[in-house]
């Protein structure tokens, strides 16, 4: 059982962020929705929450942020295993209206942040050789999507 549920919360667009990401991670499913059964902040039958699974971890999803948009302050990591999965990742959750930050970051169209980083990075900038490392991290803060082949040949020196 999952002790801990990322939960996420969207001004109204909770199902179709849900939608949108189902639609990115092979595998990720759809899971309940709850709608709300009163007239208040959501008409009749409008969607409060939406349950959801992206590689084995569930997530929920709440409409219901008037306030506090997505931040910098938190993010969700994919760590991928090659150049691939890296532009896989960051082509579709950038679209056409998400932007790149800095450094494997972005914000999807719904502003929710994500870190796309491919498994090498880590490794490199853990090295024992702290010259080596220290190369990969320059390079690193240098790019916006990482490009894995430069980052090997900053390794390389």
């Amino acid at each position: 059982m999952q002790k801990i549920t990322p939960c996420l919360w969207f001004r109204d667009e909770a199902e179709e962020a849900v939608d949108f990401y189902v639609s990115i991670f092979p595998g990720a499913k759809k899971g309940t929705v709850l709608r709300s059964d009163d007239v208040g902040v959501r008409s009749k039958g409008g969607v409060v929450m939406v349950n959801f699974e992206m590689f084995g971890q569930t997530f929920q999803a709440l409409n219901g942020n008037l306030d506090d948009p997505f931040n910098n302050s938190i993010s969700l990591s994919i760590d991928c295993k090659d150049q691939a999965e890296v532009d896989h990742y960051w082509d579709r959750l950038i679209g056409d209206r998400g932007s790149g930050i800095a450094c494997s970051w972005l914000k999807d169209k719904y502003g929710v942040r994500w870190q796309v980083v491919p498994e090498i990075l880590p490794r490199l900038l853990n090295d024992p050789d702290k010259a080596k490392a220290d190369r990969v991290m320059a390079a690193m803060m240098k790019m916006v999507k990482i490009d894995v082949a430069e980052i090997e040949r900053a390794a390389n020196g």
